[in-house]
């Protein structure tokens, strides 16, 4: 039993379990694309958000900018991305995506909602919403209270 002093521990568990299982499922659907889920990530974000600084990139799928830049590489090697300098400032690159990505992503993409829609079945929609609202409140609250632990606010 769960007691007030241990709850947040339990939490912890609970939704780290959670998260484990859920991400096992989208996992396996991305390694059918031939894609690692870094690269799956940085092909759907340039897919539905469109040329993006490789910068920028690290803090939209969380990850630093130093792996986004082998990421980047990876998918390029594979023709999924082209890397573009900026007009504007020659230290910053783009990345976007190429239509043999847009066809990979394109292929991909609706299977993999598919994916998780079954992966989350074991809540209702309703849950669901709830747990969205629930999540990035504790989310929210957590990023505050690490950045007051480290002097900032």
């Amino acid at each position: 039993m769960t007691t007030p002093k241990n709850d947040a521990l339990h939490l912890f568990v609970v939704l780290s379990r959670a998260s484990q299982w859920v991400s096992a499922h989208a996992f396996r659907d991305i390694r059918l694309s031939g894609l690692n889920p870094t690269e799956y990530g940085v092909l759907e974000l340039l897919y539905h958000k469109g040329p993006h600084p490789l910068q920028q990139i690290g803090d939209k799928i969380l990850m630093t900018s130093g792996n986004i830049t082998y990421v980047v590489d990876k998918l390029a090697s594979k023709e999924l991305v082209v890397r573009t300098p900026s007009r504007d400032d020659r230290r910053v690159s783009f990345a976007e995506i190429t239509p043999k990505g847009r066809k990979l992503i394109e292929e991909a993409f609706p299977r993999h909602q598919a994916v998780l829609e079954n992966a989350v079945q074991g809540l209702t929609p309703e849950e669901r919403q709830q747990a969205i609202r629930l999540l990035k409140k504790l989310g929210m609250a957590a990023q505050e209270q690490y950045t007051k632990s480290l002097g900032g606010e």
